[in-house]
């Protein structure tokens, strides 16, 4: 398994029980970031779509999908620039920025892994 891979399959266990604790106990994970509680529906949706994106995840680690790991690196450095924003406008709280931290350090992660991979397979 390359090093890239390694981070996305690291990547994968952490949407996987993001996604999974959403659905099942979305109120202790929302308790935990300093949002209120929901009865609503899309919590568990939510829960859902982040739980099957982790599973795409772990299965593009496995065929060492290169050009998956290349975007994920873009998707997961937006996804802080948009939750900063969300937070800079003032609809959402600032603990969502977290999630973008942990999104765009993950990319940082496989970015760093890609070249490393670079230099040791070409």
């Amino acid at each position: 398994m390359s090093h890239a891979a390694f981070t996305i399959k690291a990547f994968a266990v952490y949407l996987v029980a993001l996604g999974a604790s959403l659905v099942f106990v979305p109120n202790l994970m929302l308790s935990i970031f300093g949002f209120a509680p929901t009865n609503e529906v899309w919590i568990r949706v939510l829960g859902v779509v982040v739980f099957n994106l982790g599973w795409y995840y772990w299965y593009a680690a496995a065929s060492e999908a290169r050009p998956f790991f290349a975007a994920s690196v873009a998707t997961r450095v937006f996804a802080l620039l948009a939750f900063s924003g969300l937070v800079v406008k003032g609809f959402a709280p600032p603990m969502l920025a977290l999630f973008g931290v942990i999104d765009a350090a993950g990319g940082a992660w496989t970015w760093a892994a890609l070249r490393r991979d670079r230099r040791f397979f070409h």
